[in-house]
């Protein structure tokens, strides 16, 4: 026997670890819905829509500006509102500071004068991003000072709503919110000035149950969840399974609860038409 190890033959082929084509991060996103994958630039065009489903992606409140508002007419206000942790709730600085940085802003709204189809309003919109959108002193107090306006400028008051409710961090003072942004609705209403409540995804807790369900009209954006408590405790409160889409705004607008749905793209268009109506009224 031979010992002695026989050399193989050059190959010709062409290098199988041929180098990887980089993908750059972000170009791409999942629909939360139908779970297909999207050219991130496409869904930029189309609203922030999924254009396969129809699917409204949750968005900030400076994203939302140009599409609610006439170009240029947003002056904000009561920027320099910030929250304080009043009742020294563990870590709530640390989450303050942290969201603060995340987002840009120094709580979970934004106010302004602004003009949607030509019509002056008083608005308010709300970010999921910061703590869930949850409603503390400093979002009552700027919605509460929104409404002022409205009535001192005799124009209509437009909220956006997106938040999971009262904000715990803050206990009782949170949940007094909810009374105060209810009686600021009740006293534009005595002024005789329109409220027009926008629900988006999602809006929930003491935000449903105090100004964002009062709106002399109340429209939501397509499939958007809209409630009180979550669909699994209430399940688990009254030991019943809950109907198909229940907390959807397709089935509260069916069941009276909403007035409208209308899709993120025609939102100016059709709240400007709304204003023409109110005002020539």
């Amino acid at each position: 026997m031979a010992w002695f190890k026989k050399e193989r033959p050059e190959s010709t082929a062409p290098e199988v670890a041929a180098k990887k084509v980089k993908i750059p991060e972000g170009l791409w996103v999942k629909c939360d819905n139908c779970k297909e994958i999207i050219y991130r630039k496409e869904v930029e065009k189309n609203f922030k829509v999924c254009p396969k489903c129809d699917y409204h992606f949750r968005i900030t409140a400076s994203e939302r500006l140009p599409y609610l508002v006439d170009e240029g007419s947003f002056i904000e206000v009561e920027d320099g509102l910030s929250p304080r942790d009043f009742l020294g709730f563990k870590d709530y600085k640390d989450k303050l500071k942290s969201n603060r940085k995340k987002t840009g802003l120094k709580d979970a709204i934004i106010s302004g004068d602004a003009r949607i189809g030509g019509n002056p309003v008083s608005l308010v919109i709300m970010d999921f991003n910061f703590m869930g959108g949850s409603m503390g002193s400093v979002v009552g107090e700027k919605i509460a000072r929104a409404v002022e306006r409205a009535i001192e400028k005799q124009m209509p008051f437009v909220s956006v709503a997106s938040s999971g409710g009262a904000r715990m961090q803050e206990g009782i003072l949170s949940l007094m919110q909810m009374a105060k942004t209810s009686a600021a609705v009740a006293r534009l209403g005595d002024a005789g000035l329109p409220f027009i409540s926008v629900l988006t995804d999602p809006t929930f807790g003491g935000v449903t149950a105090s100004f964002a369900m009062l709106g002399d009209l109340i429209v939501a954006e397509p499939k958007c969840l809209i409630g009180f408590a979550g669909p699994r405790v209430i399940e688990q409160t009254i030991k019943q399974q809950l109907p198909a889409g229940f907390q959807r705004a397709e089935f509260l607008l069916e069941h009276g609860m909403i007035d409208m749905i209308i899709p993120r793209k025609e939102m100016r268009s059709t709240l400007g038409r709304i204003l023409d109506f109110f005002a020539s009224a």
